[in-house]
């Protein structure tokens, strides 16, 4: 607005409004195809030891040994317990 409250109006020659508009148009193409291929993310599961071993069809003293003296797999310990991150235990599955 103008100083008095006047509404002002500024011209943009033709080639300028064809070309925002066709920047607009490939913005919104874009955005459509983000909205499609968008997958949230989902928080990690952790699993116990029990739950681990009969995911991986595995006794408890392989899964011991595949994390204690192999490093094939990680275990996190949380109040004293173990746990597994499922996201882990598929990747070595698909190994």
């Amino acid at each position: 607005m103008g100083k008095s409250g006047e509404l002002e109006v500024t011209v943009a020659p033709k080639g300028q409004l064809e070309a925002i508009q066709e920047t607009l148009d490939r913005l919104n193409k874009t955005v459509e195809e983000l909205k499609r291929s968008f997958e949230p993310k989902q928080p990690e599961e952790y699993l116990t030891r029990q739950e681990a071993s009969d995911l991986l069809k595995i006794n408890l003293s392989t899964l011991w040994n595949w994390t204690t003296k192999k490093k094939r797999l990680k275990s996190y310990s949380l109040c004293g317990k173990v746990y597994y991150r499922r996201s882990e235990i598929e990747k070595l599955m698909s190994e």
